[in-house]
C-alpha cells in the first residue's frame, strides 16, 4: 500500500505520464471534474479563484480529473475538454479522463478513497469530489460534491501551508 501521493504517476491531459512526486511540498486539491453538471459552473470558477489566491505565494496545486462515470457528465474527447476548460481560464493541472469507482478505477484515486473514506460507502458517488493533500502527500480530507470550493475547502487548505 502506498504510504503518499507521490508514488503515483497519472497521464496530464496531452497524454504525458507525470510522477506526483511534482507535488512533493505543495498543498494540492485533487478532484474529478465534468463539464456536464449543475455544479460545474461554481466548482470551475471557484476552483480557478482558490488557484490565482494561493499559487503563487502559499503554493497550492490543483490536479483535475476528468470523469465520465456518473451519467455522461464528460463525455468529450481531451481536447474538447482543454477547449471547455479554456472558457474558465483553468491553468491549474487537468489530467486525462480515468475512472474513480469500480476495477478499473485509478491507482490513486483507490489510494484516496481508502485514506479518506466516505460518507456510508468509499465510492466516489459523484463528480467534483474534492480531497486536500497536505505538503508530505498525505490526504487530510474529502469535501463532497455538493460542497463548493468556498468556502469549505479553502478554509481547510489554509490550515496546511
Amino acid at each position: 500500500m502506498a504510504t503518499s501521493i507521490y508514488e503515483f504517476s497519472a497521464k496530464d491531459i496531452d497524454g504525458n505520464e507525470v510522477s506526483l512526486e511534482k507535488y512533493k511540498g505543495h498543498v494540492c486539491i485533487i478532484v474529478n471534474v465534468a463539464s456536464k453538471w449543475g455544479k460545474t459552473d461554481v466548482n470551475y470558477k471557484q476552483l480557478v479563484e482558490l488557484y490565482s489566491k494561493y499559487s503563487e505565494a502559499d503554493g497550492l496545486r490543483i490536479l483535475g480529473f476528468p470523469c465520465n462515470q456518473f451519467g455522461g457528465q464528460e463525455p468529450g474527447t481531451e481536447q474538447e475538454i482543454k477547449d471547455f476548460v479554456a472558457k474558465y481560464n483553468v491553468t491549474f493541472d487537468m489530467f486525462s479522463k480515468i475512472n474513480v469507482n469500480g476495477g478499473d478505477a485509478h491507482p490513486l484515486w483507490a489510494y484516496l478513497k481508502e485514506k479518506q473514506a466516505g460518507f456510508l460507502v468509499n465510492a466516489i458517488k459523484w463528480n467534483f469530489t474534492k480531497f486536500v493533500i497536505n505538503k508530505e502527500g498525505q490526504a487530510v480530507a474529502r469535501f463532497a460534491p455538493t460542497d463548493d470550493p468556498i468556502p469549505k475547502v479553502e478554509e481547510e487548505i489554509k490550515k496546511h501551508f
